[in-house]
C-alpha cells in the first residue's frame, strides 16, 4: 500500500486546537509528524494500553469518514471523483448576488435622488427666503415674520401650477373638513406667563385649532380664504403646522429600462415654538409613498419582466445553497455523534468541546445567514419591481448585508492555500484577547461619552447628544477634527473651557498613545506567535490524533466504496450501513 498523507505548512502547524486539512497531500509527512510528536513528548490519545493499532474495519471506516470530512473540495474530488458542485454554486452565487445588488443600487440611487431633489424644491417653493446654508438655523423672530411665513407657504401652494417648473398635482379630501391643505396651531389649554412678577399658570394639555384650504382650481368656497383670518395665540403657542399632499411621476427611471413610478409626497411645514425662547424654528418634512401608476404606457417599449425573472433565479440559487449548507451541518452533527459514541463505547472516554465544535463549520452558518437575507431581500425586490411595495431601505439593508457575507465567505476558499491561511489563523488566535481588551476599553469610552455629554453638551455642538459625542470621540481617536473640536470651546465659560481642555487632552493621550498601541500590539503579538510556533511543541487533540492514524491518500481509491443505495441530491440522513453513505460533502 502506498504511503501518502500530510505535509504541514508552518501556518498549519501553528494552530493549537484545530486542523482542518487532514489528507491534503503525501502521507509520508503524517508518519514523520507522529514520530516528531513522540520526540517532543506529545502523547497521542491511546486506547487502553497503546495507540490505535490493529483497528477493526469499522474503526478504519470511521477514520476515513472523518478524514474525508476535513478535506478540501479538490481533495474530495481526488478521493471520490465527485465534482465540487457546491464550490461552483457558491462562485455562481457570488456573481449573481453582486449583479443583483448593482442593479438594485442603480434603481435605488434614482429613487433617492428624486426624493432629495423634490424635498429641496419644496423648501425653496414654500419657505420664505429659504437659504440652504441656513437650513438648521432657519427661523422667525417676530410675530409678523411668523404670519408672513404661514401666508407665503399657503399662497405658494395655491399658485403652484403657475409657479413651479415641475409637474405636480393636488390631492383633495386629505385635510380638515375635506380640504386639501390643513393649517393648524397647537397651544396649551391654559397659559399665562408674567415674567415681570415671576409668575405663570400653565395647563400642559394641548389644544388644536385647524382651518382647511382648497386650491382655487376647484369652485370657490369658504375654505379658500379662511386662512387669512387665522389668529395665533403666541402667549401659549406650541407649534404651527401646514400639511398637504402632492403627486408626481418619476419618469427618469426609463433610463434604467424601468416603468416610471408614481409618487405621493406627504409634506408638513412646522413652525416650532416649544422652547418659547423668542426663536420659532421652521422646518419642512417630506415623506414619499411610491405606488404603481395606472395604465402606464411607454412608447417603443414593452413590459420588461427580465428583472423579476433574474430576482427569482437569485432566490432559487440561494435556496439551493441554503439546503446544501443545512444538509452539510446536519451531516456534520450526525458524524459528531458517531465519533462521540465511538469514543464512549470503545475507549470509554469523553470528547472535549473543542473537538465537538470542529464538526460545526462556521462558514456554513455564515452562508446560511447570507442566503436567508438574500432570499428575503429578493422577495421584497420583486414586490418593488411589481410596484406593490416601496421598502427600498429595508431591501437595501438585506441585499447589502447578504452581499457582504457572501464576499466574506470567499475567505474560506483561500484558507485551502497555505500562504493565505495565515490571515484566518491570526484573526482566530487574536480574537479572544481583542474581545476582552475591547470590553475593558468600552467601559472607559462610555465614561468619557457620558461625561462629555453632560458637561460639554450645552456649550459644544458636537456634544449635544450621546450619539454625537460617540462620533466625535471616535473621530478624535483617528486624528480627525482635533483643531475644530478644541476651537469650538473658545466661547464657553472659563470653568467649562478649562474642564474641556483637561477632558480632551486626557482622552486623546489615553486612547491614541496607549489604547491604540496596545490594540495593535495584540494583533502583532498573535502574528509573531504564529510565525515562531513551528519551533515549539504542537498540541495534538484527540480528533487530530485519531484522524492521523489513517494513512490513506485521497487518490488511493479507498474512499471510493460501493454504495448500496443511491442518495438523493438533497438527502440529509443516512439510509444504509455502509460508510460511504455518511461521508460529508464539504
Amino acid at each position: 500500500m502506498a504511503t501518502t498523507g500530510l505535509q504541514d505548512s508552518p501556518e498549519q502547524k501553528s494552530r493549537s486546537c484545530s486542523v482542518k486539512h487532514y489528507g491534503s497531500t503525501d502521507s509520508s509527512g503524517e508518519h514523520e509528524h507522529q514520530s516528531n510528536s513522540h520526540g517532543n513528548n506529545h502523547q497521542f490519545p491511546a486506547a487502553s494500553a497503546g495507540h490505535w493499532i490493529g483497528a477493526d474495519p469499522g474503526e478504519e471506516a470511521l477514520r476515513r469518514k472523518l478524514k474525508y470530512f476535513f478535506m478540501s473540495p479538490c481533495d474530495k474530488y481526488h478521493a471520490k471523483g465527485r465534482k465540487p458542485f457546491k464550490l461552483g454554486l457558491q462562485l455562481l452565487k457570488i456573481i449573481i448576488v453582486t449583479a443583483q445588488l448593482v442593479l438594485f443600487g442603480l434603481s435605488n440611487q434614482v429613487v433617492a435622488t428624486f426624493k432629495e431633489e423634490n424635498t429641496m424644491t419644496f423648501k425653496h417653493l414654500f419657505l420664505k427666503d429659504y437659504d440652504e446654508s441656513s437650513d438648521d438655523s432657519f427661523a422667525a423672530y417676530t410675530q409678523s415674520d411668523v404670519y408672513e411665513h404661514i401666508f407665503y407657504a399657503v399662497e405658494q401652494y395655491l399658485a403652484l401650477p403657475e409657479t413651479t417648473v415641475g409637474r405636480y398635482a393636488y390631492v383633495y379630501d386629505v385635510g380638515v373638513n375635506g380640504s386639501a391643505l390643513s393649517l393648524c396651531q397647537q397651544y396649551y389649554k391654559k397659559g399665562s406667563i408674567d415674567p415681570a412678577n415671576d409668575t405663570f399658570i400653565i395647563d400642559p394639555h394641548i389644544s388644536t385649532d385647524c382651518v382647511g384650504v382648497n386650491p382655487l382650481s376647484v369652485p370657490p368656497s369658504s375654505l379658500s380664504r379662511s386662512y387669512k383670518n387665522f389668529t395665533l395665540k403666541f402667549h401659549k403657542l406650541v407649534n404651527v403646522t401646514i400639511e398637504f399632499q402632492l403627486k408626481a411621476i418619476n419618469i427618469q427611471t426609463i433610463i434604467n429600462n424601468e416603468i416610471p413610478d408614481c409618487y405621493t409626497f406627504y409634506i408638513m411645514i412646522v413652525l416650532d415654538n416649544k422652547a418659547h425662547s423668542g426663536k420659532v424654528k421652521i422646518r419642512l418634512e417630506n415623506e414619499a409613498l411610491i405606488k404603481e401608476c395606472k395604465d402606464p404606457s411607454v412608447s417603443g417599449q414593452a413590459s420588461n419582466y427580465s428583472r423579476v425573472a433574474f430576482d427569482i433565479v437569485v432566490a432559487l440559487v440561494c435556496m439551493v445553497s441554503l439546503l446544501l449548507c443545512g444538509r452539510s451541518i446536519l451531516r456534520g452533527i450526525t458524524l459528531q455523534q458517531e465519533f462521540v459514541q465511538f469514543f464512549k463505547e470503545t475507549l470509554d472516554r469523553k470528547v472535549g468541546w473543542a473537538d465537538r465544535l470542529e464538526f460545526i463549520n462556521g462558514w456554513y452558518i455564515l452562508l446560511i445567514i447570507s442566503d436567508i437575507l438574500t432570499i428575503t431581500g429578493s422577495v421584497i425586490k420583486v414586490g418593488i419591481e411589481a410596484k406593490n411595495m416601496s421598502s427600498y431601505d429595508l431591501c437595501g439593508i438585506l441585499l447589502g448585508t447578504s452581499t457582504l457575507l457572501v464576499w466574506v465567505g470567499v475567505i474560506r476558499y483561500l484558507t485551502f492555500f497555505q500562504k493565505y491561511n495565515i490571515l484566518i489563523i491570526t484573526l482566530r488566535v487574536a480574537l479572544p484577547n481583542v474581545i476582552r481588551f475591547c470590553l475593558c476599553v468600552a467601559v472607559i469610552y462610555l465614561g468619557y461619552c457620558f461625561c462629555g455629554w453632560i458637561v460639554l453638551g450645552p456649550y459644544h455642538v458636537k456634544f449635544r447628544s450621546l450619539s454625537m459625542v460617540s462620533e466625535c470621540l471616535f473621530s478624535l481617536i483617528n486624528g480627525d477634527d482635533m483643531f475644530v473640536t478644541f476651537a469650538g470651546m473658545q466661547e464657553s465659560s472659563t470653568l467649562v473651557w478649562l474642564f474641556s481642555q483637561v477632558y480632551l487632552y486626557t482622552f486623546i493621550s489615553l486612547f491614541i498613545y496607549m489604547v491604540l498601541s496596545l490594540f495593535i500590539a495584540l494583533i502583532t503579538g498573535a502574528y509573531e506567535t504564529i510565525k515562531h510556533q513551528t519551533h515549539e511543541p504542537i498540541h495534538i487533540t484527540d480528533l487530530q490524533a485519531f484522524i492521523a492514524e489513517c494513512t490513506d491518500a485521497p487518490s488511493s481509491g479507498k474512499f471510493r466504496g460501493l454504495e448500496t443505495s443511491p442518495c438523493s441530491f438533497f438527502c440529509c440522513c443516512d439510509r444504509t450501513t455502509t460508510y460511504e453513505d455518511v461521508l460529508l460533502v464539504n
